[in-house]
């Protein structure tokens, strides 16, 4: 990371640059060999009182005091992925939300508040996707009315770390009080190579429509009505994906979902029975499902994983998913 011109470290930023992505660095503590440095690289949020915000691409807010900044430069945008397909946030975002289609949603501008009793915070937060055509506050204020009339806690989903993410969003939310609950990955890979794997996929049952059993194995809802199905049925082209339990009437060993959205192919609810793991059956699965998307003309895979899930980033990342950004759920206080 350059700072230096001439040799000398300089500062080329200033509060004009809010909204830029900058590369900082900083004094944090004096020792016997000297000052010593910490360097930051995000979006500049604020510069207010002697204090600058640097919104990262993990979406934490760096606060930085003006009088322990040593060097700063505007910098472009992260380069380009090095794997996988080449995307942007704004075409890869709404292929997302399709895929987790809301019960009922309404516009505010650009923004999307979407509803769907409860289940999943996909379909029960605001996608703000542009400007909401009011100043800021009065669209929170909309945001949280529409949620409350509904009984339902107020989300809005925002993203960070790619080139046009939300981070100064991120950062207005947080100044007003409202909390980050959630992070998680959107991850892209090539398709073809999912579809290449060696799995067994001969045990894995393909439908256009879940059951009974595929719900069992699913768990994630209190009482799978109405607005569950609606939402995991949702999408332009869905499959349904289950490996048999070892006994009859049992659960299936593993599951998973797939929606086809032109050359995307998204993966979810991958989900593997407990005495049934490190046998190969979520790979199974996504294989099975990315051979159904090559058929129907996909060529790219994404999904989404929380950062807390050590085991399944792992697994993603040996099937070639890099990190293309994350979204995270702010709550209103």
């Amino acid at each position: 990371m350059e700072f230096t011109i001439g040799g000398q470290l300089e500062v080329r930023i200033t509060p004009a640059d809010v909204g830029k992505r900058v590369s900082v660095r900083r004094t944090t503590e004096r020792g016997s060999q000297g000052p010593k440095f910490t360097d930051t690289v995000g979006v500049l949020t604020s510069w207010d009182n002697g204090v600058l915000s640097v919104t990262t691409k993990s979406g934490d807010v760096v606060r930085i005091a003006e009088s322990t900044l040593v060097a700063g430069k505007v910098v472009p945008a992260a380069p380009a992925r090095r794997r996988g397909p080449a995307a942007s946030f704004d075409e890869l975002a709404p292929v997302c939300a399709r895929a987790w289609q809301p019960v009922e949603s309404e516009p505010l501008g650009d923004w999307r508040l979407r509803a769907a009793q409860g289940f999943t915070r996909r379909a029960n937060s605001v996608l703000p996707l542009g400007d909401p055509g009011v100043p800021l506050d009065e669209a929170l204020g909309r945001v949280r009315q529409w949620y409350g009339e509904r009984d339902l806690p107020a989300y809005i989903q925002t993203a960070t770390g790619a080139e046009g993410t939300q981070e100064q969003l991120c950062a207005e939310l947080e100044q007003r009080g409202w909390r980050r609950e959630v992070t998680a990955e959107v991850r892209i890979a090539a398709l073809a190579p999912i579809g290449d794997l060696d799995a067994d996929v001969s045990q894995v049952r393909l439908s256009r429509d879940l059951d009974e059993g595929w719900l069992s194995r699913y768990q994630r809802f209190d009482t799978p009505g109405p607005h569950v199905l609606k939402v995991l049925r949702g999408g332009p082209s869905v499959w349904f994906a289950s490996v048999p339990g070892d006994t009859e009437g049992a659960p299936p060993a593993a599951i998973g979902r797939c929606v086809v959205d032109g050359r995307w192919a998204g993966f979810m609810a991958v989900e593997v029975g407990p005495e049934y793991r490190r046998r190969g059956l979520a790979t199974a699965v996504m294989t099975a499902l990315a051979r159904k998307a090559l058929d129907e003309g996909a060529s790219a895979a994404w999904l989404q994983v929380e950062t807390d899930n050590e085991g399944a980033r792992a697994l993603y990342e040996r099937m070639g998913f890099a990190v293309h950004h994350r979204y995270h759920h702010f709550r209103s206080a």
